[in-house]
């Protein structure tokens, strides 16, 4: 598959998810459009649905798992995406990392507002203990928040994040999949609740980041980064070439997304061997 073929399928997909009459709708086309991308599960791998402090959970056990769990937060713009959505993505992770992963079913706007999605993951982290956190695009704001909010001290993955206030000077151009307007939208539809945290000092000291080239979120997210950098974090950062946002989806039918999830896996199981269970 080439990039600009996932372009004009995904694109095509959300026509379909924008088109729908309720929110119940548009989340099942999109959960179906995400599955069109997902490889079959690895084999081996174990999962199963749940609960915790009544927010749903997936978890992922792939086989002879070391000890410790990966918290995962999925994208989606806080309106769409699920444990379903993203089940190619975490797990490939679990896989990747040996690890037990549990994706998060945090609730999504606009029936419920970013604090209360924010709430959902911190009760599933108090409760899971995990060793690492990690999500992708408004996971990733999710899981940034979060390790700001309860002090973390370890291992952080971010996958193209919308980082500090969005705004139109610290955007990047329009991308396929993602404009700077609707990354503005997006922003104004969640920030009355979004909580002000502390942004003087990186949300871990040990980050894996992983952005793309083409992306309105990119530009910001490397400011970021150098800030972090700076500011004394240990950070690994890898970007996929002539890649767009959403493209984790199918990263294992595009190459350059492939490399460089493989590349941030590997240095985040990397951190999680010299983290203590």
């Amino acid at each position: 598959m080439t990039v600009e073929d996932f372009i004009r399928e995904f694109e095509q997909g959300m026509r379909d998810v924008g088109a729908a009459d309720d929110w119940l709708t548009a989340r099942r086309r999109y959960e179906d459009l995400c599955d069109t991308f997902a490889p079959a599960d690895p084999p081996g791998l174990s999962w199963e649905d749940g609960e915790v402090d009544g927010v749903r959970i997936r978890r992922y056990v792939p086989p002879k798992a070391a000890t410790g769990e990966v918290l995962y937060l999925h994208g989606g713009g806080w309106t769409l995406g699920s444990v379903r959505s993203h089940h190619g993505i975490v797990a490939d992770l679990a896989m990747r990392l040996g690890q037990p992963v549990t994706s998060v079913g945090y609730r999504l706007a606009p029936e419920a507002d970013y604090g209360q999605a924010l709430d959902d993951c911190q009760a599933v982290l108090e409760a899971c203990r995990p060793l690492a956190l990690a999500g992708d695009s408004a996971g990733a704001r999710l899981a940034l928040d979060l390790a700001r909010r309860v002090g973390w001290q370890g291992p952080l993955g971010l996958i193209y994040p919308p980082v500090g206030t969005p705004d139109a000077d610290s955007l990047g151009p329009d991308a396929p999949l993602l404009t700077r307007e609707e990354v503005l939208q997006m922003w104004r539809d969640i920030a009355e609740t979004v909580p002000a945290l502390c942004e003087a000092h990186p949300p871990s000291p040990l980050i894996e980041a992983l952005a793309v080239d083409h992306d309105p979120l990119t530009s910001p997210f490397e400011a970021a980064i150098g800030h972090w950098r700076a500011n004394g974090a240990d950070i690994r950062y890898h970007r996929a070439p002539a890649m767009v946002h959403g493209a984790l989806h199918a990263q294992a039918r595009l190459a350059p997304m492939g490399e460089a999830w493989r590349a941030f896996c590997t240095g985040l199981q990397e951190r999680l061997s010299r983290t203590p269970a």
